[in-house]
């Protein structure tokens, strides 16, 4: 197996830590090299610089493609000198992958202020800058568990907005985008799409909203002709108990809070974020640089573990 190219993440947050910790835990079946400054990892690592990719493979101890920052790590308080390293470090990882020498990419939590102080980062997330170094317009969010997979149809935008974002040339790209990845990186042959309303109760015929009626359904009707195994508009209220979500293997969303909700509360701690629609792998643990316990040693690496693992496996099933 190759192995997964771990980007460094924010500095003064605590992806240098659950990297390293991650690596403890699951390094001996599952390969993988970090990228980033090793005068960044926590106080006592054994790491070991490696030539290239294929090196981590064998590494004994917490293997690092080395790059300098040009300044050290204070961790709770982000250096926009550091920026640029941030930013690169992301872009050699999925350069990693397509040159076939590391089998996924993993991000560490990034700071997105401190990437647009110190390196005018021109976009709103990890998200948007892979599908430009990738070149595609259309991908997708996903979060990920054991229990649950949702996507939501829009993403970082106030929910008034959410309506006007919406329309059916989205909403198919959305499933379509995630019923292929879930036949190419999750092995399933039939993906079983659920998709919820906008409105409480789906609009209730009208009486709660139009959406569904003028634009949800059309569209779902649209795939189900094509022979698409698609479900709704439902309500949302009642599509994440145990027997509903047996029903489906991943549910689309309309809007952010949406989908979010019911697979934090599910599973708060092992939720991973996935891009879909990328022609590379790519996860991430779904939580933030946690800036506050930063350096304490007292963040949890659960949900970087199951990034990786999910990252393995995604990348094995593309091989």
């Amino acid at each position: 197996m190759k192995p997964i190219a771990i980007s460094c993440g924010e500095p003064a947050g605590i992806g240098p830590e659950i990297s390293v910790a991650a690596w403890r835990a699951i390094g001996h079946e599952t390969p993988m090299v970090w990228l980033g400054d090793p005068t960044h990892l926590p106080a006592g690592t054994d790491w070991q610089e490696v030539p290239n990719a294929a090196a981590a493979a064998t590494a004994t101890a917490f293997p690092v493609l080395a790059r300098d920052f040009g300044a050290p790590r204070q961790a709770g308080t982000p250096n926009p000198v550091h920026a640029q390293g941030v930013i690169d470090a992301i872009a050699d990882a999925v350069e990693l992958v397509q040159m076939g020498e590391c089998s996924a990419v993993c991000t560490s939590p990034i700071h997105k202020q401190a990437l647009i102080d110190g390196a005018d980062f021109a976009y709103p997330g990890h998200t948007e800058y892979l599908a430009a170094l990738a070149g595609r317009d259309s991908v997708v969010m996903m979060l990920a568990c054991d229990l649950l997979r949702v996507v939501p149809a829009t993403i970082h935008i106030p929910l008034s907005e959410v309506p006007k974002q919406l329309s059916a040339a989205t909403l198919t790209d959305t499933i379509l985008i995630t019923h292929a990845a879930m036949i190419r990186d999750f092995g399933i042959a039939k993906p079983r799409i659920a998709v919820a309303g906008l409105n409480p109760h789906a609009g209730e015929g009208g009486k709660m909203g139009m959406e569904e009626i003028e634009m949800i359904t059309p569209t779902l009707d649209a795939l189900r002709a094509e022979g698409f195994d698609v479900s709704g508009p439902l309500s949302a209220d009642t599509m994440f108990h145990p027997a509903a979500r047996a029903r489906y293997d991943v549910a689309i969303c309309m809007y952010h809070d949406q989908a979010l909700i019911p697979i934090k509360t599910l599973d708060f701690s092992s939720g991973v974020n996935v891009t879909l629609g990328l022609p590379f792998v790519r996860t991430s643990p779904d939580h933030g640089t946690a800036f506050d316990i930063a350096g304490t040693d007292a963040a949890d690496p659960t949900s970087m573990i199951a990034a990786l693992k999910m990252a393995a496996q995604m990348g094995t099933a593309r091989a």
